[in-house]
């Protein structure tokens, strides 16, 4: 893990499509953590297109979305790709497949979150559902950001992760 002197950390988030989930998680992570992290994200199956509803939803909350494409994760298992610090998981099919084997062994945990992707109905309600797997997400990201990082034992930090995974918010 990244010395807290060496910050930023480097964070990666996974989901089969990297067209939703991931995208807002890291586009969360940018905003809160203002510096102190690196977001990215990637999928084990990625779609090609950032979903259009996530898109929307970041930019009616002014979001920059000029980071946002689907990318595989093989971008961030090779020799020149960044070093990750931690890994987060935030849909369950993606928690179940084997990962590729991160350099620097970051800290992993899962965060599983509804697919909002999978949503039906009318745009309000599809609309409704990006919004909720966002709130999510963005309430386990500024948890994330506020752990005293540099001053946890491993075990400590490790069981802080997975707590955060369970928070509903």
């Amino acid at each position: 893990m990244t010395d807290a002197a060496d910050a930023p950390y480097n964070v990666l988030f996974l989901c089969t499509g990297n067209s939703a989930r991931s995208i807002l998680a890291e586009a969360s992570l940018t905003r809160h953590g203002q510096g102190r992290f690196n977001a990215f994200s990637a999928g084990s199956q990625p779609t090609g297109e950032v979903n259009p509803h996530a898109i929307a939803l970041l930019k009616k909350m002014n979001f920059d979305t000029g980071f946002a494409r689907s990318k595989s994760w093989e971008e961030f298992a090779g020799p020149d790709a960044p070093k990750m610090d931690f890994v987060f998981t935030v849909c369950d099919s993606a928690a179940k497949e084997t990962c590729p084997i991160w350099p620097g062994q970051p800290m992993s945990a899962h965060w599983g979150v509804p697919d909002p992707a999978a949503a039906t109905g009318s745009e309000a309600e599809i609309a409704l559902a990006f919004a909720d797997a966002f709130r999510m997400l963005d309430t386990r990201i500024s948890i994330f950001t506020n752990l005293p990082i540099g001053s946890l034992d491993k075990l400590t930090l490790k069981k802080s992760l997975e707590d955060i995974g369970k928070t509903s918010a």
